[in-house]
């Protein structure tokens, strides 16, 4: 296991530079961000009481398992479900990471395939 988290973020398409905002000033130094499309069913906006807006962007970002608890609290009070952006968050336990923190990929011992002998 490393210490890092992968952090999901998806919010409705506008307001991934809101969400990124709130991921740097917790100590993000940057992500990644996807246009998605929700597939909710209708009956979830009588259940929660909320309009859904397919088209979505999602925000990946890869941080330090320390800021995590901190960035989900700050993203979920200014861009959560309450909010214009209806985000909603969860992360992904990261089993290994290359290429952050200049951390190589470890090298491999690489042989030739030798060549079938023909009779």
């Amino acid at each position: 296991m490393t210490n890092f988290e992968l952090i999901v973020l998806i919010v409705n398409q506008g307001f991934s530079e809101q969400a990124m905002s709130v991921a740097r000033d917790c100590g993000a130094r940057g992500g990644t961000v996807l246009n998605a499309r929700g597939t909710a069913r209708g009956d979830a906006e009588t259940m929660f009481n909320i309009t859904i807006t397919p088209e979505k962007e999602m925000i990946w970002i890869l941080a330090n398992s320390s800021i995590k608890d901190k960035m989900l609290h700050a993203f979920y009070e200014k861009c959560g479900l309450d909010t214009a952006g209806q985000g909603i968050a969860f992360t992904l336990p990261v089993d290994d990471v290359v290429g952050v923190g200049g951390k190589k990929a470890p090298q491999k011992e690489v042989k030739p395939i030798e060549e079938t002998k023909k009779d």
